[in-house]
């Protein structure tokens, strides 16, 4: 199985799990359209390859993991798309949790899907229970306070931004969280691969400021120019397109580098450099 395909049915495993009778129908039917079809799944295939690499020698906990990343992923983006956030009209290409669903049925939405990712974890204790543990302990920190994506989303009410702190809480939680999640899957100590995580998010955010810039809504499947719409700092407002697209390379080049010793080492740096490729505009893809 691919890793496209385990992801899928980890996660659609997890939703059915939420599903189950005698769940209201609506939210139900939430859960399944804020997760499928699933976008680019790149926070779990990081995952999923960081634990190969390491030897996924407990693949039901590294497919639990990889879910529950998803989950808390998805349930992100359903509230950031709240009007009282971005009020954006579409993702994926297809309209907002909230302009399908309601207001109040996104909100419960993303709720449902964040305790449902701690639950996915819980439910492989039996598998090994430290790993279970570990990965709830890392996903939480990662995703709350102080300095995983509520913090990031919180960073935009403030009037003076700590760009680094904004981008790392933001959109380098999750990456952060990938890597070190993949390596506590697979039986590893977590703290040496923070900073591939971490590399893998800075580029993420340089490389989503480009594809803001440079992309309409059509390519993105969500609305564009969002950065300057909302005045949020940006690498392409603060360098340029050319200064920015120069700092993704070095970042990128950075994140190679600090990846762990490990036997899948090799695989994991042509992972992180396909992945690259799939996250920049044209204009820039070529030089990565």
């Amino acid at each position: 199985m691919d890793l496209k395909s385990r992801i899928d049915a980890a996660v659609s495993k997890a939703v059915r799990h939420g599903q189950a009778a005698p769940a209201p129908a609506k939210l139900a039917a939430a859960l399944e359209y804020a997760t499928s079809p699933g976008g680019a799944r790149i926070r779990p295939t990081i995952l999923l390859s960081v634990a190969l690499a390491c030897g996924d020698d407990r693949p039901v906990v590294t497919d639990a993991a990889a879910a529950a990343l998803e989950l808390m992923h998805c349930a992100s983006l359903v509230h950031d798309d709240l009007p009282c956030f971005d009020d954006a009209e579409i993702r994926r290409g297809k309209p907002s949790v909230h302009r399908a669903f309601s207001e109040p049925l996104a909100v419960l939405a993303g709720d449902s899907l964040i305790m449902l990712a701690f639950e996915v974890l819980a439910n492989v204790s039996g598998e090994d229970p430290l790993r279970s543990a570990q990965l709830v302990m890392t996903l939480a920190r990662q995703s709350g306070m102080p300095g995983g994506i509520c913090a990031g989303q919180g960073w935009e009410s403030e009037e003076k931004i700590d760009m680094r702190a904004y981008h790392r809480s933001k959109t380098g939680a999750l990456f952060v969280a990938a890597t070190q999640m993949g390596a506590v899957a697979a039986g590893q100590d977590p703290e040496p691969w923070g900073e591939l995580g971490d590399r893998i998010g800075e580029a993420f955010q340089v490389a989503d400021d480009l594809r803001d810039a440079v992309f309409d809504v059509e390519t993105l499947g969500k609305p564009a120019g969002q950065d300057d719409r909302h005045g949020r700092p940006n690498a392409v407002a603060e360098l340029g397109i050319d200064g920015a697209t120069q700092r993704y390379h070095d970042i990128l080049s950075g994140a190679i580098a600090s990846i762990p010793s490990c036997p899948g080492e090799a695989m994991l740096a042509q992972m992180v450099n396909m992945q690259a490729r799939r996250l920049t505009p044209s204009t820039t893809a070529s030089r990565a």
